[in-house]
């Protein structure tokens, strides 16, 4: 949905100068907004993080992966209820989400491994890392792998994100196995 708002708003001229987002957000949201020649700021998880954002840069759009939009004209906060009313209006005017989404963007493969606290050991989960990478032959551009202690469970939450989703799947895999 980020997308889709993002690029209708930059077509309507009322973006702004760009879109922030979280750090959970999906590779093929930058990579869809990167060909638009749209700015995005990625910010740490939470709806005041991407307030403060905006607030900072006088943008208007902003929000985390999980749904919660920030349209800063129309409220400070994320709002479900706003968010369907603006969607639906988005429906009317430009047509099935399922058309929007395909010829704007294409999802990214991605992955989400908690590991429990106590067990996290940034080395073994940078091996496996560098190991899978190589045995892919992937680029930078082609994935991201986010690492970052949870701020409301014991966990370290490790996002993977790639092209190859055979690439995701083994990573994971191999992570999660490695501190089960």
């Amino acid at each position: 949905m980020m997308v889709l708002f993002a690029l209708d708003r930059l077509r309507a001229g009322t973006l702004g100068a760009g879109l922030v987002v979280t750090s959970m957000s999906n590779l093929g949201l930058h990579r869809a907004l990167a060909n638009e020649n749209v700015d995005v700021v990625e910010v740490d998880v939470g709806d005041r993080n991407v307030l403060r954002a905006l607030e900072e840069r006088a943008w208007n759009f902003g929000g985390e992966q999980s749904g919660h939009l920030i349209f800063r004209e129309l409220s400070p906060t994320g709002d479900g209820l706003l968010t369907g009313l603006l969607l639906s209006e988005l429906v009317v005017r430009r047509g099935a989400l399922g058309a929007q989404a395909k010829a704007a963007w294409r999802r990214v493969p991605q992955a989400l491994v908690n590991v429990d606290r106590d067990l996290y050991d940034d080395d073994v989960v940078q091996k496996i890392f560098d190991e899978v990478v190589q045995r892919y032959e992937l680029e930078k551009s082609e994935l991201r792998l986010l690492i970052r202690p949870s701020g409301t469970e014991p966990v370290v939450r490790v996002m993977i994100e790639a092209l190859n989703g055979d690439f995701v799947d083994e990573f994971s895999s191999r992570v999660a196995i490695q501190f089960s």
